[in-house]
């Protein structure tokens, strides 16, 4: 009989396969329009409530990753999710201080896709002239009931829905009568964030467009380079690059 562990590995592994293969066409269809947008001096925007917070810092700051991303934070940590306007409130005061500008995209991460906050973060970005691209499961998402006073969930609103492939309550792996544990959300939705801005610098470089990636910091060199590639979005990123 297989270790629980050794059942996660093979089910999260078939998952993540399950979930390259469902997301490619949208990857594909989101990549020019986030590339078209870096490539005229545009910030890709993240937001994550609560433990979908972790995700949407996967592609924020990190070795390897594109300079150019910026997350919204939530400082309670999802404790207030769903009060009523608080996303609102909190993607405005975002938007006053480092903008979200017109043919930009703001990339919302939430499991469950029924929470008010990235649902208000979504629509205030939408009415702002930003692509939506959601990041979210829909079988758990479609099965359950919206906390947005819209009645909406993540997936409704968004421009482009990418599914982390996983399954209503997230854990996969059986560890006692009625108790499941191994969560997949993370490991899938963060190897879906990577796989779709590897895409965006695949269709940077086709056009000889700049790569403005980040290297890592222990290397020779690299604090300067990322010092001098993060320059021109200085006062855009809410998370500064000394």
């Amino acid at each position: 009989m297989p270790s629980l562990a050794d059942t996660y590995y093979e089910r999260a592994v078939s998952l993540l396969a399950r979930a390259r293969e469902a997301n490619a066409p949208v990857i594909s269809r989101l990549a020019p329009i986030i590339g078209q947008s870096i490539a005229r001096g545009g910030v890709v925007h993240t937001f994550g409530s609560g433990h979908s917070e972790l995700i949407s810092r996967e592609i924020i700051g990190r070795a390897g990753g594109l300079v150019c991303v910026s997350g919204i934070i939530d400082p309670t940590g999802g404790f207030v999710e769903n009060l009523p306007g608080f996303g609102a409130r909190l993607v405005e005061r975002y938007d006053r201080q480092y903008q979200l500008l017109p043919g930009e995209t703001v990339i919302v991460v939430s499991n469950s896709g029924k929470n008010a906050s990235p649902i208000d973060v979504a629509l205030y970005a939408k009415a702002k002239g930003l692509t939506v691209a959601a990041l979210t499961c829909l079988a758990m998402s479609k099965v359950t009931p919206s906390q947005h006073p819209s009645g909406k969930r993540l997936f409704e609103v968004a421009d482009h829905v990418l599914d982390n492939g996983g399954v209503p309550g997230d854990a996969i792996v059986e560890v006692a009568d009625g108790t499941r544990a191994g969560p997949t959300s993370t490991l899938i939705g963060c190897s879906v964030l990577n796989w779709l801005m590897l895409s965006v610098m695949e269709w940077l470089r086709a056009g000889n467009h700049p790569l403005p990636v980040l290297q890592s910091q222990n290397e020779p060199g690299a604090i300067e380079h990322n010092r001098e590639t993060a320059a021109r979005y200085k006062a855009r990123l809410s998370r500064q690059l000394a």
